[in-house]
């Protein structure tokens, strides 16, 4: 599977990218239709609680799947958004069983 990084407002950060990778990693081994993905890391000034956004768009046979959080740390931020993409695989994945 193929991962791209976008960083906007925020540094570009190694160790994110490599943990976000690891954890999409072990959803691609779980769901073997993933394609890519495109990883979005947000910073936003104005949110002073958190402001940490993590935005992830799959790509897989059928419409996209989506899913995006605003946390007070990026990792949080992206275990949130993978949790919300692991629900939505698995409704998908129901789909695409035969009977």
């Amino acid at each position: 599977m193929t991962v791209n990084f976008q960083y906007v407002n925020t540094d570009v950060s190694e160790t994110l990218s490599k943990f976000t990778r690891e954890k999409l990693e072990k959803l691609a081994d779980k769901f073997e239709f993933l394609i890519s993905a495109q990883v979005y890391i947000k910073h936003d000034d104005k949110d002073h609680d958190a402001g940490k956004i993590c935005n992830i768009e799959l790509s897989l046979p059928g419409p996209r799947i989506f899913a995006t959080s605003n946390e007070a740390a990026y990792e949080m931020a992206v275990n949130a958004t993978i949790s919300d993409l692991t629900r939505q695989l698995k409704k998908r994945k129901e789909v695409f069983k035969t009977y």
